[in-house]
C-alpha cells in the first residue's frame, strides 16, 4: 500500500520500533505525531514527517491523517499504582475516544491500535486465546478497566461506525531502546546491572521481543480482519528466567534468593500505607503486585494463521536488552524476518 503510514505515540518503546520498521521496510511516506514535550530518542534520524500536537488536539489529529490509508495507535497510560486512577482513564478512554472520532470520519485502510494482553479472560487449564471473554475485572483495577474499555470501545466504533480497527493484544515486550524504561525493562535493567539482590518467586507472564511485537502491528495494517484482536505474545515464561538470560548474555550473576510473591504482597499493603501518608504514589502496591501473577498463558496461532507472524524466540530480544541496558549496544537495528 503506497499511503502515508501514521504513528501516534512514536516516541515511546513500541511506538518507536513500528516507526522505524516502517522506514526499513521502505514506506516512502512515514508520519509521526508526538508532543512537543516528547523524547525523540527512539526514532532520531530517521526520515520521518514528525507533525506535533497530542491525542486531544482534534486539529492536529486530522492533520496528521489526512492523506493516511493506516493509523498505528501505540499510545497508553500504563501505571496501574496511581493512587488518583483519573489521568489514567483520561488518556486510555477519553483521549483514545477522540481519536477514534477522527479516524472514523477518514478513508483509512486500517486503524490498528495498540491493546493489552491483559484485555483477555483467565482459564483453569489450556490456554486463552482471543476469543476468551474478560473474567476478572473485580481484581483487576482500574488500569485493567481502563484498557478492556478501551477496546470494547474500539469494537464499538468498527461496528457502528466502519472504523477499519484491529486491536493487538501485547505481552511484556522486551529488547533494546526502552530508554524510559518500562515497568518489567527496569526490573531487568536491574538484574543484569548487578543491583537486584532477588527475584519475585511466581511473577510469571506472557513475553515478547519489542521488535517482533511491532512486526505484529504492521502485519495487522496489512492483513489484519476488521474488528477482530489479535494475541501477540511469544511464550508464558516465569521472571527469573528472563532475568538468567539477561545476566548471562553480559556476564552477570543472576538475582540468587527468591522472594515469594505472596511476600511481596504483604510489602505493597506497607508501602501503599506509607505512600498514603505522604501523598505520593508507589509502584510497589498490592495491585500491582497481584497483575504480575494474574494472567493465564495465552495462544498465539491466531497471528500467527491471519497474519503470517512468525515471533522470533524471546531469548534473543532479551538478550538485546541486556546487552542495551548494560551499554553494551546502545543501537536499534531491526532484523525481524516476516513469513510470506
Amino acid at each position: 500500500m503506497a499511503g502515508t503510514k501514521l504513528v501516534i505515540g512514536a516516541s515511546g518503546f513500541l511506538g518507536s520500533h513500528v516507526t522505524r520498521q516502517l522506514v526499513e521496510r521502505g514506506e516512502p511516506d512515514v508520519r509521526v505525531l508526538i508532543r512537543t514535550t516528547s523524547s525523540t530518542r527512539g526514532i532520531d534520524g530517521l526520515p520521518v514527517d514528525i507533525r506535533y500536537g497530542d491525542i486531544f488536539d482534534t486539529d492536529a489529529l486530522r492533520s496528521a491523517m489526512a492523506g493516511c490509508d493506516v493509523v498505528y495507535y501505540c499510545v497508553v497510560d500504563a501505571r496501574p499504582w496511581l493512587r488518583d486512577p483519573r489521568p489514567m482513564w483520561r488518556t486510555n478512554v477519553d483521549g483514545l475516544r477522540n481519536v477514534l472520532d477522527v479516524a472514523a470520519a477518514q478513508q483509512l485502510y486500517r486503524f490498528v491500535f495498540t491493546s493489552s494482553i491483559g484485555t483477555i479472560g483467565l482459564v483453569h487449564g489450556g490456554l486463552a486465546d482471543e476469543g476468551t471473554a474478560h473474567n476478572w475485572l473485580d481484581r483487576g483495577g482500574d488500569y485493567i478497566r481502563s484498557r478492556v474499555a478501551a477496546e470494547e470501545m474500539v469494537m464499538r466504533y468498527c461496528a457502528d461506525r466502519g472504523l477499519p480497527g484491529v486491536a493487538m493484544c501485547v505481552a511484556n515486550t522486551y529488547g533494546p531502546g526502552d530508554f524510559l524504561p518500562t515497568p518489567h525493562g527496569g526490573m531487568l535493567a536491574a538484574a543484569v546491572r548487578g543491583r537486584l539482590p532477588f527475584f519475585i518467586d511466581g511473577y510469571d507472564a506472557e513475553v515478547v521481543g519489542i521488535e517482533d511485537a511491532a512486526l505484529a502491528l504492521i502485519l495487522a495494517g496489512e492483513r489484519g480482519r476488521v474488528g477482530e484482536r489479535y494475541i501477540v505474545s511469544e511464550r508464558f515464561m516465569p521472571t527469573r528466567e528472563v532475568h538468567e538470560i539477561g545476566c548471562r548474555a553480559v556476564g552477570v550473576a543472576p538475582p540468587r534468593w527468591g522472594v515469594p510473591i505472596r511476600a511481596m504482597s504483604l510489602a505493597g499493603y506497607l508501602s501503599s500505607a506509607v505512600a498514603r501518608v505522604r501523598g505520593r504514589d508507589t509502584m510497589l502496591t498490592p495491585l500491582n503486585i497481584r497483575l504480575m501473577h494474574i494472567m493465564t498463558p495465552l495462544d498465539h496461532t491466531k497471528a500467527m494463521r491471519e497474519l503470517g507472524w512468525r515471533p522470533r524466540p524471546i531469548s534473543e530480544a532479551i538478550e538485546r536488552a541486556a546487552r542495551f541496558f548494560t551499554g553494551a549496544d546502545r543501537g536499534v537495528v531491526t532484523t525481524v524476518q516476516e513469513s510470506e
